[in-house]
Formats: C-alpha cells, sequence, structure tokens
C-alpha cells in the first residue's frame, strides 16, 4: 500500500471505518440522544456534544492548514470547545445538526487530504493527518466512557 492511500485508510479508520481497537468517533456517537450528549459528570466538564464538535472543529483546523486558508472561517463562532446545548436549544434536531457538522468537516479534510497527499506526501502532512486519526480516536474513548457514566441506572 502507498503512503497516501494508507494514511487515508488510518484517517477513516479513527472515524468511520470498522477498526480492530473497537468503536471509532463515529461509531462511539451512533444513538446518543440530545439528553445523553448533554449529560456533564460534573460542573465545568465537557459532554459528548462538546467533544463532538471539538473533534469536527481541529478537522477544520487542519483541512485548513493542507489548504492555507484563513483562520476564523469555521462554521460556529469561536475555537476549539463550544459550549452545547446552547441556551434554550436543547433539542434532538440542535444535536443532528452539530453531527453534521462534524460529518461535513471529515468529508472536507478527507478531500482536502487527498489532494495534498497527491501533491506531496510529505511529514508535515502525514503528521497533521495522524494527528487526526488519534485525536478522533482519543475522543472516540472518552465519549464510550461519557456513555457508561451518564447511564440511567432504575
Amino acid at each position: 500500500m502507498k503512503t497516501a492511500a494508507a494514511m487515508l485508510a488510518i484517517l477513516e479508520e479513527g472515524y468511520q471505518k470498522k477498526a480492530w481497537h473497537g468503536p471509532n468517533l463515529k461509531q462511539s456517537l451512533k444513538g446518543v440522544s440530545a439528553e445523553h450528549a448533554a449529560w456533564r459528570p460534573h460542573e465545568g466538564r465537557h459532554n459528548i456534544w462538546e467533544l463532538t464538535l471539538h473533534a469536527a472543529y481541529w478537522k477544520y483546523d487542519v483541512r485548513r492548514i493542507l489548504e492555507g486558508g484563513k483562520r476564523s472561517s469555521f462554521v460556529l463562532k469561536g475555537h476549539n470547545f463550544f459550549h452545547r446545548p446552547e441556551e434554550g436549544n436543547f433539542t434532538e434536531a440542535a444535536w443532528k445538526a452539530d453531527m453534521e457538522i462534524l460529518e461535513k468537516e471529515h468529508r472536507a479534510l478527507r478531500s482536502a487530504a487527498a489532494k495534498a497527499l497527491k501533491r506531496s506526501p510529505n511529514m508535515k502532512i502525514l503528521h497533521l493527518l495522524y494527528g487526526v486519526a488519534f485525536h478522533d480516536i482519543y475522543h472516540a474513548g472518552q465519549i464510550r466512557l461519557l456513555r457508561r457514566l451518564g447511564e440511567k441506572t432504575d
């Protein structure tokens, strides 16, 4: 397997393709309700919803670097972590809309990565891309833990 194909496969495995290590980011979010996504283990701690947008933001940031784009062009105002749910917008529709941001950013990153790797699969590009894959897996683990911690017991 060539370097570019291997790197794209690693990027996809971290986000949505079946992996030997267990659930990837997308699988970790499957079936999560808005209520569960908004649950916090403690005041001041991140929830699943915020981790989802955090992952989307860093996909955007790496894509921006690969494409040479300007900062501050992310779909949401701010950077890194975004407080969720927003006041008065604690709905399944709001949660699905924010999950769609993650999906769109992943698709855009994958496209930008394929173009960048075709131009020059240098170490900077490889480092950025495997960093995104590792970041996805790291937060997938956090999300799995938050899912378990937030399960209601009857």
